[in-house]
């Protein structure tokens, strides 16, 4: 076969620099809000916290369809159909998102968050609410480009988000605060949907069509919700246990939990590259004959990912002050966040890994044990964390965090040595 790098990394470029792009709006955000107030940067915390593991229950289900679309890349009309199935899926859990969004003061109290921080809420978590409801509704097709080959498309709609979320942040976070950035990030996503679906519409197979649940295959609808219902549960999980994980740091202070949030914002950028490679992995393993083909290409995958962490992770560590100072002008906030660099690049490294793993295991359709691996590792997590941070302070927790994802990276690597041999 051609060598799997290469192909990989056709795939994976056009996803990097779109993903990049959407982690530098999103660092833009976090410096704006940091240098504007520390206590306004805590609540975006305390609020992103909620919102990722609700985004990734929609995100997981969308996941779901990347290798039953693959199966069909060569007939886009069959693709589009899968993709109408994943969208009534998405659609039941990005209403009860949108519930728990709503909910977000009363987790913020029942969590222990300080006053002071959970004052600054205001219409961030309806905002937020909103968002997700739209992402339910219109998300999906940027994938289904990656699975039929056609990752360069997914580059424009990246760019025309980004390019309206910095733009938004930039205006209205200054006059607004942390309300401005919620307006950002709901007008980007109904932007980053717009676009996506109109790429996915123009190509020459599909135009005419809608891209819209039309009558219900339940038949269909089940085989997916069996790949992607875990892939759902997997992240909710995960980053249900990371918000569990926030709202520690921020009994640590208003100081803590914006370092913690600035490290977490930088996490994202770290791990770019694994997973671009994750994501364009999945549909060459799904389509993949023989087992050696499958694992020379999660072998690819992981080595491309781990590189891209191991070469930021080393820019953070040389220049590490430099690059914190531009996210906050607490001095306080930036000596806690520097200290914890070396940890953070090695969790970056362990749960990255464990990403593109996981992708894999999407591919076989075996997101189940993606699941059982989720809840071990972070079940771990979950019960370390508070007395971690009781003992050691934020410290003990980024040793948490990596000891956690080192659990799901291991038993993710087994489950898919298993079922790629078969």
């Amino acid at each position: 076969m051609p060598s799997p790098h290469r192909a990989l990394l056709a795939a994976a470029v056009p996803l990097y620099l779109s993903m990049s792009a959407g982690v530098v709006a999103q660092l833009v955000g976090t410096a704006l809000l940091g240098r504007q107030a520390t206590v306004q940067l805590a609540a975006f915390a305390l609020v992103n916290a909620v919102l990722t593991p609700v985004t990734a229950a929609v995100s997981g289900g969308l996941r779901g369809m990347a290798p039953f679309v693959a199966a069909c890349r060569d007939r886009p009309g069959e693709a589009l159909a899968v993709l109408k199935d994943a969208r009534r899926l998405t659609l039941g859990l990005g209403a009860a998102g949108a519930g728990v969004m709503l909910g977000v003061p009363v987790i913020a109290r029942i969590g222990g968050a300080p006053g002071e921080v959970t004052a600054e809420f205001g219409a961030l978590p309806p905002l937020m609410a909103a968002q997700v409801l739209l992402y339910a509704a219109g998300s999906g097709a940027g994938g289904m480009l990656v699975a039929l080959g056609r990752s360069r498309l997914v580059l424009r709609s990246g760019l025309s988000s980004t390019a309206a979320n910095i733009v938004l942040h930039l205006v209205l976070v200054p006059r607004m605060g942390v309300q401005g950035s919620g307006v950002a990030l709901l007008a980007s996503t109904a932007v980053a949907v717009a676009v996506s679906n109109a790429l996915l519409l123009r190509l020459p197979e599909l135009r005419g069509r809608s891209p819209w649940p039309g009558r219900p295959r339940p038949r269909e609808i089940l085989r997916m919700a069996r790949v992607g219902l875990p892939m759902s549960a997997t992240l909710v999980v995960k980053f249900a246990v990371l918000g569990g994980v926030t709202y520690a740091a921020a009994r640590t202070g208003a100081q803590g939990a914006a370092a913690h949030a600035v490290l977490l914002s930088l996490h994202g950028l770290l791990g770019l590259a694994a997973v671009a490679v994750a994501q364009a992995a999945t549909p060459e393993i799904a389509r993949a004959v023989l087992p050696g083909e499958a694992r020379r290409l999660n072998r690819a995958a992981l080595t491309i990912g781990a590189a891209g962490v191991l070469a930021g992770g080393l820019v953070l560590v040389l220049l590490g002050e430099a690059v914190l100072g531009l996210f906050t002008s607490d001095a306080a906030v930036l000596a806690v966040a520097v200290g914890l660099v070396p940890l953070s690049v090695v969790h970056a490294l362990a749960d990255h890994c464990a990403i593109v793993m996981s992708a894999g295991l999407t591919a076989l359709r075996r997101s189940s044990w993606t699941l059982g691996s989720a809840v071990l590792g972070n079940g771990v997590l979950a019960a370390v964390a508070g007395p971690a941070a009781q003992a050691w302070g934020l410290n003990g927790l980024w040793l948490a965090l990596i000891a956690g994802s080192l659990i799901a990276a291991t038993t993710q690597t087994a489950g898919f040595l298993r079922f790629s041999a078969r």
